[in-house]
């Protein structure tokens, strides 16, 4: 039994809920507080846990040998108990704080005994020792990608293809010791994949010395989740990484864009994708006063916090969609700033279709604090913004033409091995056919070589975006193979002329069709 398996099998226990009355929304939430019981019992059984984190009475071993009204009471008790620390009768049962934020306020809304007796008997019938190969946090985070497909649960907004995020991580290159944060850390997948990717170069940790490795575990990440219920599917998920944090847990609730941003620590690598679909909600930065530029775009917002919170030298990589790049007034003067104060190197251009919010249009901006020289330079740091369109003339990404590793790997490999951006880098990777570009225009309008007009990697002098985009860094460059050039189309009266033609032969059409079906008039 695969993971897929495993997490359709999972999915399937929707139906369950579904018919206890339980909405859409709540789907995943109501299955994970039990879920999160057994995978812990799993991993502790596995011997992947040294110490069972969750107390004695509140265990899958309290659950699954009971029926009826006693097991729905128990499983009621076991939630209150795992939130509060206490039981019933304020009896002190655990004072682990990450276990109390992970259960805060958890309450189910399961009403028939029997349909939680079927959820733990499906859960006893799954093939743990197969999933556990695989890791069971991965087993977590591919439950929580079918949620994010699933539009109907709204979960798409903050779930970022798991393709992105790695390839993201493999550009920025976190190293051991490094402080990593995601101001906006929805279910956490941008801190696991760095821990994912740092245990990969280090065989899993054990290279470390005992003081590396603390760090690792309670340090390394740090996270701010402003969805209470968003914030215990990220807890869950980073526990089930071995990821631990502070006393809060990796990720802390609150809003980054007010005094829980504030009070982060400057970070050497911040990796994000901040909430998109409305440009409203950033008003609480306006509260913050080391923000420089008050707005109420979130994204603008969120861009301020993220390279005014990083070190000198380091480096960012942040999903922000198109308006953040052309948006005029506020937009100008944060995008002026950010080129004054960081190398901000590379701008992916991303496909659209590959967010579950669909036709939203988005990219990857990739900087680093200070200059390419000096980091503590704190002006005039980006000299050349080098920009990879991956969107025109791509495919239609969704859910019969998934976007996957083998769609970045061409991005990657001409990025080049130095996290801060600074390798070598060549202008090229031609991918089109010279007849899909507008030569001319792209000569004219853009400044560009017509012999490199047909190329997805494109340089941008930082003079030349100045004088001539006025700061907008809404760059492109190839001409879309399915576009029309409004310039070259007929005169009005020719199109309604040609496509009156076209329906009376039609009409024609449709008159023989009848007339040879017997039923003309």
């Amino acid at each position: 039994m695969t993971n897929n398996d495993i997490v359709q099998k999972l999915w399937n226990l929707c139906d369950v809920l579904r018919d206890d009355g339980i909405n859409y929304s709540d789907y995943v939430t109501e299955l994970v507080l039990l879920l999160f019981i057994k995978m812990v019992h799993e991993n502790t059984e596995a011997g992947t846990l040294k110490k069972h984190p969750l107390p004695e009475g509140c265990r899958w071993t309290d659950l699954n040998g009971k029926s009826g009204i006693n097991l729905l009471n128990d499983y009621k008790r076991i939630l209150l108990s795992l939130s509060t620390g206490k039981d019933g009768d304020g009896t002190l049962v655990h004072d682990d704080p990450l276990i109390s934020a992970i259960y805060a306020d958890a309450q189910t809304r399961l009403r028939e005994p029997r349909h939680l007796e079927q959820m733990i008997k499906t859960l006893d019938q799954i093939d743990w020792f197969s999933a556990a190969k695989d890791g069971l946090g991965d087993l977590y985070e591919g439950l929580l990608e079918k949620n994010a497909s699933e539009t109907k649960s709204g979960a798409g907004q903050y779930f970022t293809p798991r393709a992105l995020i790695n390839s993201m991580v493999r550009c920025i290159q976190p190293q051991i010791g490094e402080v990593i944060q995601d101001p906006a850390a929805g279910t956490a997948g941008f801190l696991v994949a760095a821990d994912q990717y740092m245990r990969e170069q280090t065989d899993d940790y054990m290279d470390l010395s005992s003081k590396e490795a603390a760090f690792q575990k309670h340090k390394a990440f740090v996270g701010v989740e402003l969805v209470p219920n968003t914030r215990r599917l990220s807890l869950m998920n980073c526990l089930l990484h071995g990821m631990e944090g502070d006393d809060e847990g990796v990720v802390h609730l609150g809003n980054a864009l007010g005094d829980a941003g504030k009070a982060l620590p400057k970070a050497d690598i911040i990796l994000a994708n901040p909430p998109f679909g409305t440009s409203k909600g950033g008003e609480a930065s306006n509260t913050r006063d080391d923000l420089t530029f008050k707005t109420s775009n979130k994204q603008l917002a969120f861009l301020q916090h993220i390279y005014r919170n990083l070190k000198p030298g380091g480096r960012a990589a942040v999903v922000l969609p198109d308006n953040v790049l052309f948006e005029a007034g506020v937009g100008t003067d944060v995008r002026r700033d950010l080129m004054n104060k960081c190398n901000l190197h590379t701008i992916l251009r991303l496909p659209t279709g590959i967010f579950y919010a669909q036709g939203v249009k988005t990219n990857v901006l990739f900087f680093t604090k200070g200059s390419a020289k000096n980091p503590k330079q704190e002006e005039n740091c980006t000299q050349d913004v080098w920009v990879y369109d991956l969107r025109t003339n791509m495919p239609s990404f969704g859910k019969r033409t998934p976007f996957g590793d083998s769609h970045l790997t061409p991005f990657e490999k001409v990025f080049g091995k130095k996290a801060d951006g600074t390798s070598k880098r060549t202008e090229g990777e031609y991918s089109f056919n010279a007849e899909q570009v507008d030569v001319a225009d792209a000569e004219e309008n853009q400044g560009i070589d017509p012999q490199l007009a047909h190329s997805r990697w494109r340089v941008f002098k930082r003079d030349w975006i100045r004088d001539n985009k006025g700061d907008s860094l809404d760059i492109s460059w190839l001409k879309d193979k399915d576009s029309v050039d409004a310039a070259n189309l007929p005169e009005p009266d020719v199109l309604a002329r040609e496509a009156k033609e076209e329906l009376e032969a039609a009409l024609s059409d449709l008159d023989g069709l009848l007339a040879a079906l017997g039923g003309a008039n």
